[in-house]
Order: C-alpha cells, then structure tokens, then sequence
C-alpha cells in the first residue's frame, strides 16, 4: 500500500452523515475508509469519461476525415421515408418477400 498522507477536508453535513452511517453500520472500518472508497470511484469515473470522451472525438474525427460525399438533407429525408414506407408495405402484406 502507498504511504499515506494526512489531509483535512471539509464536507456538508449530509455527507458527515452519510460517512457516520456507513461506519456505524460496518460497511466501513472509519471515515478513512469512506472517504478513499468514494475517491476511487470517482476516479474510475473520471476515467471512464475520458474513454468516452476519446471515442467520441475518434468518431467525430473519421467522419470529418470521410471522404464518401455528403448526402443532402433533402434527399436523406426522402430516403428515410422512402424506407419506412417500405417497411410499413412489408408488415402488411403477409406474403414473405426477398429483401434487395
């Protein structure tokens, strides 16, 4: 285990509280505890995001980078309901159809 280093922190009383209670219930052996518990969750937190994060940007940076050409707002709309009035058809009628 690393070496420890004594901090003092101020929290609202809700959270004293809340640090008591986990103590006086035995989830927990002191507010040490506690409050380390909450730090690594948060940490995982804190990473978590930024895998997110990275993801998102990684997307967002390959679909700039596309170099397909960009389908007009107009035309994409026709398609999508193009498609879902085809979807609609094939639900309908019962006869089984191949799908191209």
């Amino acid at each position: 285990m690393e070496s420890a280093e004594k901090l003092s922190i101020t929290v609202t009383p809700a959270m004293a509280r809340m640090i008591r209670e986990k103590v006086e219930d035995g989830s927990f052996g002191s507010a040490s505890e506690v409050i380390r518990a909450a730090l690594r969750a948060f940490q995982r937190e804190e990473e978590e995001h930024a895998e997110r994060m990275a993801s998102i940007r990684a997307r967002v940076k390959a679909s700039l980078e596309d170099k397909r050409p960009a389908v007009p707002l107009d035309e994409a709309i026709d398609r999508v309901k193009s498609r879902i009035s085809q979807l609609a058809r094939d639900r309908d009628d019962p006869a089984p159809r191949r799908r191209s």
